[in-house]
């Protein structure tokens, strides 16, 4: 009992001491947005005149409502295609044992090692050719292709646990390979789904790198790649930035927030299934 008691307060201390050092760089960025505009602020400090305008000066000076629109349109190009390939793909992977199918997943699992400073030079080239560089399509097909590997992964680990006599049942009603996968195991996959959209989303939301480097105007790109433009612009004003940065972060915690339980909900799904 005293064990158990002195484990669970061990827990608790830990899990109280990550939060407080995860929403510490948050609440800084907060107390420094609300000062003067200009000033530096020093370490977390409540100003004595908070200038809660400062969220919308850098709304307004960042052009945040076009790129917020560009980051909407990027989302929805990549976040739906990636999720209708990969759950396809997963599905023939885990439920269907296609030929070659190991083969295969080896190739996506090698595709998770690959890191995007390593292919950003000759995709940059590839996308010049194809005529797409500065376009939102420049930053769209090349998410598509590598969330792929991390996607396939996802929905093969759900489809290869899924209960194999509901597919047997299905075959002796009549239906048929699609049917099976649409009507059957596309339903007892929300969940994972639901998941992967949210991450899907959230990492191209947060798309930086591809963003900086594919897209010159920031208006077509992300709207965390689009903050690089503001920061040289106004780098020195922490202010801004702080608001900026906040401001760029909110859809997506909004997206955690509304999503946790489905989220959690594929998390401990796929725990108990091993």
């Amino acid at each position: 009992m005293i064990v158990a008691r002195r484990n669970s307060l061990m827990g608790t201390g830990f899990l109280v001491a990550l939060m407080v050092v995860t929403l510490l760089p948050l609440v800084s960025m907060f107390t420094s947005a609300l000062f003067p505009s200009g000033t530096y602020p020093l370490g977390i400090s409540w100003p004595a005149h908070p200038h809660w305008d400062n969220f919308v000066k850098a709304f307004q000076t960042a052009q945040m409502g076009t790129m917020l629109q560009s980051s909407i349109a990027i989302v929805a190009g990549v976040v739906p295609v990636s999720l209708l390939m990969a759950t396809l793909a997963g599905f023939a992977l885990g439920h269907l044992r296609v030929r070659g199918g190991q083969i295969a997943f080896l190739l996506f699992v090698l595709g998770l090692t690959l890191p995007y400073e390593g292919i950003i030079v000759p995709l940059y080239y590839e996308v010049r050719h194809m005529g797409l560089l500065g376009s939102r399509w420049a930053i769209i097909l090349p998410l598509i292709g590598l969330f792929m590997p991390f996607g396939v992964y996802w929905m093969r680990a759900h489809f290869v646990n899924a209960p194999r006599e509901l597919s047997e049942a299905a075959r002796v009603d009549g239906a048929t390979t699609w049917q099976l996968f649409w009507r059957v195991h596309v339903p007892l996959a929300r969940p994972a789904l639901t998941s992967l959209g949210i991450l899907l989303s959230v990492w191209t939301w947060n798309q930086f790198l591809l963003s900086l480097v594919l897209v010159e105007s920031p208006t077509n790109g992300t709207m965390a790649g689009s903050l690089a433009a503001f920061q040289g612009q106004y780098g020195t004003n922490i202010p801004l930035l702080s608001a900026g940065s906040l401001l760029i972060l909110m859809p997506t915690i909004m997206l955690f927030i509304v999503f946790q339980r489905h989220f959690v909900t594929a998390l401990l799904q796929g725990s108990l299934k091993g």
